[in-house]
């Protein structure tokens, strides 16, 4: 009990650091805030991964996810920490993403499966920003999805490079999850990454951190 308090703080400090780091990046070097932001991302989403193994109950995330929440919306009101909140365009992903890695958390205990918290969150950490960044700073033969008569607000780029990241990384937690590399591994890791990929494409306004990381929990509990 006394180990996972400690953890819980020392999780706390980490993301504190890492808000302040991204911060002065922001402010002496310059950068633009989508890239800060897909920064703070990155890395906040990735550091969640272990939480399966840290926590045996989905009320420590909980409180996290809380206190993420809570720091998120009161720099917005007050105008602070523009390293995340300083974009152009209109996104609910801040505020969706502690909610999202506690709803993945909460299934993942339900089910008493450590994949189901630990795919969606290495896809959502790796795979979404870097969709992001190529799309939004790769312009040449870079235009918007359009299918029909409606047209997507994600690039080919993004979305390839999406789908080709997502692919590799499900087969290899497959692979390490299931201890075997044969077919089904493949087939379902082409699964997962389909729906993450659509869960990404259809997503508006930073919806695509619950969508694709319940895509992916769909696709597992379904076929897993």
């Amino acid at each position: 009990m006394d180990n996972i308090i400690a953890i819980s703080f020392i999780y706390l400090i980490g993301i504190a650091v890492l808000l302040a780091f991204n911060e002065i990046n922001y402010r002496r070097l310059k950068i633009r805030g989508e890239i800060t932001r897909k920064f703070a991302h990155f890395s906040a989403t990735l550091a969640t991964v272990p939480f399966p193994y840290i926590f045996p109950s989905h009320w420590y995330v909980l409180i996290l996810a809380f206190l993420f929440f809570l720091v998120l919306a009161i720099t917005q009101y007050s105008r602070k920490l523009k390293s995340i909140h300083d974009i152009r365009r209109k996104s609910m992903g801040s505020y969706l993403l502690p909610l999202s890695i506690y709803l993945t958390f909460l299934i993942s205990c339900l089910l008493e499966n450590k994949l189901l918290f630990i795919l969606p969150m290495l896809i959502l950490a790796i795979c979404d920003p870097m969709a992001a960044i190529l799309g939004i700073n790769i312009k040449k033969y870079n235009g918007r999805i359009k299918l029909g008569k409606r047209k997507f607000n994600k690039t080919w780029l993004g979305t390839t490079a999406f789908f080709i990241t997502s692919l590799i990384i499900a087969m290899l937690a497959l692979w390490l999850h299931r201890d075997i590399f044969d077919f089904k591994t493949y087939w379902l890791g082409l699964l997962v990454a389909t729906a993450g990929t659509l869960g990404e494409l259809i997503s508006w306004r930073g919806s695509d951190n619950l969508s694709i990381p319940m895509a992916v929990i769909l696709v597992l509990v379904s076929f897993l």
